[in-house]
């Protein structure tokens, strides 16, 4: 497996994380320290555009999988950011909240989201698309993006 899948000039997809299929979310642990790292993919950034606002609830906050742990605001849409994971937030990105546009310039790396203590990672993981099924997984959602108009 490679370290990362391009799928575009400007897309490509870490094949280190684990991906929430819906919501366009990562996730990275360090399991030494109990701790996941998250963040949004180029490919949910590329159908939303230019971030200008992002809201994130307050470090020590709770958060259940598949519920709103934050706000955005983009060129092409309004909504919230869904967990991928339950947890207890650890850290927020306050550089994110001051300048919207890391996550769209660094989505991996300076533009990460919250950090969590994973409530249930071994069973919520298994709920991620990650290591050999991210291709067939992300060549799906290219075309259903593609379908939409939302990426060319």
């Amino acid at each position: 497996m490679t370290d990362k899948i391009d799928l575009q000039d400007e897309l490509t997809i870490p094949a280190d994380r684990f991906y929430d299929r819906e919501h366009h979310m990562w996730v990275t642990v360090n399991s030494t320290q109990r701790q996941a790292r998250v963040g949004m993919d180029a490919l949910g950034l590329s159908a939303l555009g230019d971030l200008a606002y992002v809201t994130l609830k307050n470090v020590g906050a709770v958060i259940q999988r598949g519920e709103s742990f934050g706000t955005l605001e983009a060129a092409k849409m309004t909504g919230d950011l869904i967990a991928p994971i339950s947890g207890t937030i650890l850290a927020r990105n306050e550089a994110v909240i001051k300048n919207p546009s890391l996550v769209n310039l660094s989505p991996y790396d300076d533009g990460w989201l919250v950090i969590i203590q994973p409530i249930d990672w071994k069973k919520e993981s298994a709920q991620l698309v990650s290591g050999n099924a991210l291709s067939a997984w992300i060549e799906s959602e290219m075309k259903r993006y593609r379908g939409q108009g939302w990426i060319d």
